[in-house]
């Protein structure tokens, strides 16, 4: 049985698939510019950027560096539940969600089974094993040694070989994330390579791009990254702003529509957020006026958003927007509908 010892220290597989030819191309290639060792920052972008993408389950395991294979058995706050396949993360998700501000727990049965980074299958044997894996997945990040997943490399690209006089010597079709990552991995010391560019690439999931040479990889990279530790502390904030909901009670300090402040509408009222995402708002002054009941949700992307829905009360219905959050603290709560920016919404709490 494989231990996590015998993981940090096992040698890649070789892979199947990767053909050299000797090829006749362009003869400007055989002086390329973007010649690269296997020691270059390049080799490091297009490594990093081919390991196993671990960070689909973080919700389930809070490991980006590898993913849980499944089936697994895992007790999810209180709820034991075997996954056979990713068909049940939604419902993983929804005990998690289930509750804001609490504190989610999620204790495995081992052994169990993960795919690491560089596409090797290491069995897990006890927690101790597991939290080793973790921590050693946050010095990989924190040395900018772990996955680069924010950039996704389209495939096929020809990979361009060279001697060490600069000759080129042949030519290697890429088909794959993981022959990518070994055919970087497997370079020798007198092995020398260049992308044969343009190649395109797929940012953060969503939008294709043409990288044309090293230089622009490296700046795709660097743009995608920064874009990531945005999201995440975004994410961050949306917690805060969780948290700050759930233990106060708050009220309409200022609603703008069209430059009219209509704050004196929900002046007697008083709103609580519930962990459960519902919220109700309650008349202060006239215990026999209805509470007016809703739900909510707190979100992110590169900003945080918060979603109100009120049902049953005309005027509150008035405040059923997506509102991004521009900006909060422990006693003011400042939103803009996304919809239209002149539009916006303070809430403070009582």
């Amino acid at each position: 049985m494989k231990t996590l010892k015998l993981f940090t220290a096992i040698l890649f597989l070789s892979f199947l698939g990767l053909t050299s030819c000797q090829d006749e191309i362009d003869s400007e290639n055989g002086q390329n510019p973007n010649t690269n060792s296997p020691n270059s920052e390049t080799a490091s972008n297009l490594e990093r950027s081919s390991m196993h993408d671990g960070s689909f389950d973080d919700f389930l395991d809070g490991i980006s560096c590898s993913s849980i294979i499944l089936p697994v058995t895992a007790t999810i706050n209180g709820t034991e539940l075997t996954i056979v396949s990713e068909a049940q993360f939604d419902l993983v998700l929804s005990i998690l969600g289930e509750f804001i501000n609490d504190n989610d727990t999620i204790e495995f049965q081992f052994p169990l089974s993960v795919m690491t980074s560089n596409y090797t299958e290491v069995q897990i044997a006890n927690q101790t094993e597991y939290d080793a894996l973790l921590n050693a997945c946050e010095q990989a990040e924190q040395n900018g040694e772990a996955a680069i997943n924010c950039l996704d490399i389209d495939f096929p690209i020809t990979i361009l070989t060279y001697n060490l006089n600069l000759e080129q010597t042949g030519s290697v079709v890429i088909e794959s994330e993981q022959q990518l990552y070994t055919y970087m991995d497997n370079l020798g010391s007198n092995d020398r390579f260049a992308i044969n560019y343009p190649i395109t690439a797929t940012i953060n999931g969503d939008t294709v791009v043409e990288i044309a040479s090293d230089l622009d990889l490296k700046t795709q990279i660097t743009d995608c990254l920064a874009t990531d530790d945005i999201k995440e502390e975004a994410e961050e904030n949306a917690k805060s702003l969780e948290t700050i909901l759930v233990e106060g009670a708050f009220k309409v300090e200022s609603f703008v529509v069209a430059g009219v402040d209509t704050a004196n509408d929900y002046a007697n009222y008083s709103i609580d957020f519930a962990n459960d995402l519902t919220c109700l708002a309650k008349h202060t002054v006239n215990a026999t006026i209805s509470d007016v009941q809703g739900t909510y949700a707190v979100t992110s992307e590169l900003e945080v958003f918060l979603n109100l829905t009120f049902t049953g009360n005309a005027t509150f219905e008035l405040l059923n927007h997506t509102w991004e959050v521009t900006s909060y603290s422990q006693s003011s709560i400042s939103l803009q509908s996304t919809t239209n920016a002149g539009i916006t919404l303070v809430l403070a709490q009582i």
